[in-house]
């Protein structure tokens, strides 16, 4: 077994007053050159923005983007021509593909918008974009790891192109697990949203965040409550 642990406190941060981000690897004007990526997982940010703020249109391109939010709403708009409002609960996915422009502000005037912004790099290049959403009842996560997205249109949660595979965990104290790999090559990042857990014996207390691969197994254990996100995803 191999690992990576990155501390909550190890993480980049910029204050830009309209948003507050942290992030795991480097982005933006954040860059270390051994924090550039787990596997094809590129960018993990936790994002705060402020009330009626938030980021103008801008492009993408050749990225499978993946946003959870964790509190309020976030209004998105895209040249695919969706308008939503994404809410706690709530998972997108856009495939990038080709090119897209879009746009996320918080839909609400009197508090901020917290939010994961993930992205994983694909494995077709130039596809068709696209966007798709589900919504998950928080009663599906208790006691459970339970999946929120794979590699197919026809599997639980929505999907991307990528041989990877997303869970989230809202455990109490006292749950045991162990994580079987989809495929023996992959790794697995391990988030934590809130609380503390056990991973292979290595304590992870709120925002730390562990890569484990070469393995394909991995131990979860809780002492206290905790709200965990697990992204399979493969090795570059």
């Amino acid at each position: 077994m191999k690992s990576v642990i990155h501390k909550a406190n190890t993480r980049g941060h910029a204050d830009h007053g309209w948003l507050n981000t942290h992030h795991t690897f480097s982005f933006g004007n954040y860059h270390r050159s051994d924090r550039m990526n787990f596997g094809v997982l590129r960018v993990l940010n936790d994002d705060v923005v402020a009330p009626a703020m938030g980021f103008g249109t801008h492009p993408h391109a050749n990225m499978e983007i993946i946003s959870i939010p964790l509190e309020g709403d976030l209004r998105h708009r895209d040249s695919m021509g969706n308008t939503v409002v994404i809410r706690t609960g709530d998972v997108q996915v856009m495939s990038a593909g080709s090119g897209i422009r879009h746009s996320e502000i918080n839909a609400n005037s009197d508090q901020e918008v917290k939010f994961l912004q993930i992205w994983v790099y694909p494995n077709q290049e130039n596809v068709e974009p696209r966007y798709d959403q589900i919504s998950v009842d928080p009663s599906q996560l208790q006691n459970r790891l339970y999946q929120i997205l794979s590699p197919s249109a026809v599997d639980q949660g929505v999907w991307i192109h990528q041989n990877a595979w997303f869970y989230l965990g809202n455990l109490d104290d006292g749950y045991t697990e162990v994580y079987h790999l989809h495929e023996p090559t992959n790794g697995v990042y391990f988030f934590v949203i809130e609380g503390e857990v056990m991973v292979e014996d290595q304590k992870l207390e709120l925002r730390d965040g562990i890569g484990i691969w070469d393995v394909d197994q991995i131990k979860i254990e809780t002492q206290n409550s905790v709200k965990v996100l697990i992204m399979e995803i493969p090795m570059l």
